[in-house]
């Protein structure tokens, strides 16, 4: 090969490694800037959102935020959809539709959709893509096309300290209690008492905890070794945006 197309190539790859970096440069700024906090909430207008916490960007279709509130600490990945009503620009009364407690997490694509009452504890985990909604489709006429017929709304309430997995669905109704599992791609409804594991479609539990006989039935996995004591959310979420720095 002719020097000066050796030459010509070394240029044009050495310019497109600069193009990558200054792009990846570029994209980290706007994430970081386009990113929500109480200090920065940008255009949108919570009824409260916390200290420490943040809403990643790009972030999902939000609306409705004068009923929602969002506690310390939580972490709203990518592409998350928060909304409380039916649909923007409703006046939906006095009373909080949406509520995180504090130290939520929600993975990226993830769904929140609030028409009525939705309460996730503190610091309950969801994966990616979980999607929580108060609403389903009916289908009682047969002759209407199921998309027409008014939906059916009841309120859902997820207790502290649930792991919900990647690609689970919980439906209206529901009634999680405190530190439950929920396996990725389940779909859930009606009551999961507390320190119970449900996986399936319909979900059903799998897996609970007795006081005087430990999980039934029992693990099959060591312990994992667990967060070291002292640790706050604030180390907790620095690990998070470690990516940035």
């Amino acid at each position: 090969m002719p020097k000066n197309r050796n030459t010509f190539s070394s240029v044009t790859a050495w310019r497109r490694r600069a193009l990558s970096g200054a792009v990846h440069r570029c994209w980290r700024w706007v994430q970081k800037t386009g990113a929500v906090t109480a200090a920065h909430p940008g255009g949108l207008r919570f009824r409260r959102i916390g200290e420490g916490t943040r809403l990643a960007f790009p972030q999902g279709t939000v609306f409705g935020e004068p009923w929602i509130e969002l506690g310390n600490h939580c972490i709203i990945g990518e592409q998350v959809t928060l909304t409380a009503g039916l649909m923007p620009d409703l006046d939906l009364g006095s009373d909080t539709v949406l509520t995180l407690g504090d130290g939520v997490v929600l993975g990226r694509g993830s769904h929140v959709v609030a028409d009525t009452t939705v309460t996730i504890g503190s610091d309950t985990y969801c994966g990616p893509y979980v999607y929580i909604t108060s609403t389903n489709h009916s289908y009682d006429d047969p002759e209407q096309p199921v998309g027409k017929q008014w939906p059916r709304m009841e309120p859902v309430a997820i207790g502290p300290g649930c792991w919900i997995g990647t690609g689970a669905v919980i439906l209206p109704g529901a009634r999680l209690g405190r530190n439950v599992v929920v396996a990725a791609g389940a779909v859930v409804r009606g009551e999961v008492p507390d320190h119970a594991v449900v996986a399936g479609a319909p979900a059903r539990v799998v897996r609970s905890w007795d006081p005087e006989k430990g999980w039934q039935p029992p693990l099959r996995t060591p312990a994992p070794v667990p967060i070291p004591a002292g640790v706050t959310p604030e180390q907790l979420l620095a690990v998070a945006e470690l990516d940035e720095s």
